[in-house]
């Protein structure tokens, strides 16, 4: 695709150009949900797991996953998840997932990643996903981590020298935004992309007043370690987005670029667990 002029590409959009329009158009496919929620007298919950979530351990494993909804400033119950996978972890990862999922779709990968790599997680669905309410949006995304971040501070006591916040595809947004504001252990930003127009418009060369989820703009800010992971051969968002950012974070480590991944199974490939537990395990120092 050729360069656009800004009036060609507010012109595709909306006129006059509305960054909320372009995230719905390019980013949101919240799924069917895969679980349900009851809230109980004493103001507690409990899961429910439909068979679209895949649900690949025992009860034992279910039994120690914890979920829980908790207000954003914009307003919405958003739903959390809290898996506890190590006693004695360290770390505990504040994960934001990637599209097309939700928390039940997502719910054994975190008890397999939490076991193998020693960390909790805390995870929750963004604005209409799930059991979140309310509707997608980029300033939804944005107040649903804050609420997620607080809920680990305030619920749990967790310091935020002991957080690591981790942000897949979509997920990055939130968490560059978040982490460019309060400082935690660390960041791993996994496929992330620099901002919508470039995804939409891979010859965008700057960042433009009507574009969405400008993290590009934000990556600078980041003052934690952030280790950044992307497959070359990722189809949906380019490999250049990952070396773009990478080269933006002031407290890069080593990236970990997995040849001939696509976007969708880097996690399948070895050196994906084993850069993990170097990072953690290793590499960040509080």
């Amino acid at each position: 695709m050729n360069g656009l002029s800004f009036s060609e590409i507010c012109c595709l959009f909306c006129c006059p150009p509305c960054p909320s329009k372009i995230a719905a158009k390019l980013a949101f496919l919240p799924p069917e949900p895969t679980y349900s929620v009851t809230t109980h007298e004493d103001g507690n919950f409990s899961l429910h797991l439909t068979e679209r979530a895949e649900w690949q351990f025992s009860q034992n494993e279910l039994d120690n996953i914890e979920v829980f909804k908790t207000k954003s400033k914009q307003g919405n119950n958003i739903c959390c998840m809290y898996v506890k996978t190590s006693p004695s972890a360290r770390f505990t990862l504040l994960f934001s997932h990637g599209n097309a999922v939700d928390l039940g779709q997502m719910s054994s990968f975190y008890i397999g990643l939490g076991q193998r790599i020693n960390c909790n997680i805390l995870s929750y669905d963004y604005s209409g996903y799930g059991e979140s309410s309310g509707s997608p949006s980029e300033g939804n995304l944005y107040a649903d981590i804050e609420a997620a971040w607080q809920a680990a501070r305030l619920k749990y006591n967790l310091s935020p020298e002991s957080i690591v916040l981790y942000g897949q595809s979509i997920g990055t947004v939130p968490t560059i935004d978040l982490a460019s504001k309060f400082e935690c252990a660390a960041v791993i930003l996994h496929s992330p992309l620099t901002s919508g127009m470039r995804v939409a418009f891979p010859d965008t060369k700057r960042t433009w007043c009507c574009d969405a989820f400008p993290s590009i703009e934000k990556v600078s800010k980041i003052v934690s370690p952030v280790l950044v992971i992307h497959g070359t051969e990722d189809e949906v968002i380019d490999f250049s987005h990952g070396l773009a950012i990478y080269e933006r974070c002031p407290r890069k480590v080593d990236p970990l670029w997995v040849e001939g991944a696509g976007h969708n199974d880097v996690e399948l490939y070895g050196q994906y667990l084993e850069r993990l537990k170097k990072f953690l395990q290793q590499e960040i120092v509080n």
